[in-house]
């Protein structure tokens, strides 16, 4: 099976452009730990275009724990009751960005710029009273991700006539697209801010407030037990990004004042399905049992890498070096990540606060009871 370029960005980055977040930002009043040894020698003015939607919040928290003061730039559409107690200046990346204007800050970070016109304004906009800019991208940047090793100075997609671009909106964002897209906002952000840009390329984000389900599908179904049907083989790799932890490298580059650009996700090798999967039976303490799946047999059954089998994609054609991106640089640079039945454990727990009408509808991504049942009886009546 043959996970195409075009089916890998839409499945991977061009969710993320219309995922929902909700859940489990800290609220005043809460009761919480002292995180006082934990703040930072400098408080620094943030202001984050975007911040209520699952990377936004985990990077809000993260400020706020390190001792920041932050400010949200947005529509007030998205999670409006979020962080009540946080400056909010209300506008649209798309033409309203007049309550940005006059006003100082040490750093923006933008984490939701998709469309390059949109980015040059902002940044633009910025430049003069910002510090540094930190534009949170994708790994779908990359052309070819049929080569292993993929590093910051590997050739990103490019758009057959870009003037194009510049009239397009969100709602113009293929699979396509996605990746070059978002290559030339990470051009604009440094021709507008020349040297003092950080560009961080996330692989696939995973761990609480995902309402995508790429990744939550997969703690959930060992969860509820039984025989669940896997795919490939245990120790086929791939790489994952807990929200938390791209979070706390942001906030860890606005401190350092880092600039640069930088691949943020596991370290290529490190985790295997197998480990995922045993991670999730250990959290949840299921009974799960794992029947393993080739890639072809999957294939004939149209059941698909990365969609229906959420993190795992065949290892050969177009996708043989997805999950080896190279991350040295971004770990000299700080970046830390918490070991994979962390992340497990705070999907299960922040899926366990989503409403009950959430939990029973069908899952954005993976295969429904049926469909699995279906598929284990069809496998061990062809493998007696």
């Amino acid at each position: 099976m043959t996970l195409t370029r075009r089916d890998f960005i839409k499945t991977t980055a061009l969710a993320g452009v219309t995922a929902v977040a909700a859940g489990t930002a800290l609220r005043p009043g809460a009761a919480h730990a002292d995180f006082t040894t934990l703040r930072s020698k400098r408080r620094l003015k943030i202001l984050i275009l975007g911040g209520t939607a699952f990377l936004g919040p985990a990077v809000v928290n993260e400020a706020r724990v390190r001792g920041h003061e932050v400010t949200l730039f947005n529509r007030g559409r998205t999670n409006a009751d979020l962080f009540p107690d946080i400056e909010r200046l209300k506008g649209d990346r798309d033409g309203d960005l007049e309550s940005l204007k006059g006003r100082r800050w040490d750093v923006c970070l933008d984490d939701s710029g998709y469309i390059p016109r949109m980015v040059k304004d902002s940044a633009e906009l910025l430049a003069p009273n910002v510090g540094r800019y930190i534009f949170i991208s994708s790994i779908s940047v990359y052309k070819d991700f049929s080569v292993k090793g993929i590093n910051e100075k590997s050739p990103v997609g490019t758009l057959a006539d870009e003037a194009i671009a510049a009239a397009k909106t969100q709602k113009d964002i293929t699979g396509e697209n996605y990746g070059p897209l978002k290559a030339l906002c990470e051009q604009a952000a440094e021709k507008a801010c020349p040297g003092r840009t950080c560009v961080i390329r996330p692989g696939l984000i995973v761990g609480p407030m995902d309402r995508s389900d790429r990744f939550t599908y997969w703690p959930v179904r060992v969860a509820r037990g039984g025989e669940v049907l896997a795919p490939g083989t245990p120790d086929t790799v791939t790489q994952v990004m807990d929200v938390r932890d791209l979070a706390a490298f942001a906030v860890r580059c606005m401190e350092q004042k880092t600039t640069g650009v930088f691949n943020a996700t596991s370290a290529p090798g490190e985790l295997t399905m197998g480990e995922l999967l045993d991670a999730c039976r250990r959290v949840s303490a299921s009974d799960a049992t794992f029947t393993w799946a080739d890639a072809k047999w999957l294939e004939a059954k149209e059941v698909q890498a990365w969609s229906d089998m959420p993190v795992w994609v065949p290892l050969d054609g177009d996708s043989a070096g997805h999950p080896f991106v190279d991350v040295s640089r971004a770990l000299k640079a700080g970046l830390v990540y918490r070991p994979i039945s962390e992340t497990v454990r705070g999907t299960l727990d922040w899926w366990q606060t989503e409403p009950q009408e959430r939990r029973d509808a069908p899952m954005k991504a993976g295969i429904t009871a049926e469909r699995e049942a279906e598929l284990l009886a069809a496998w061990h009546s062809e493998h007696p």
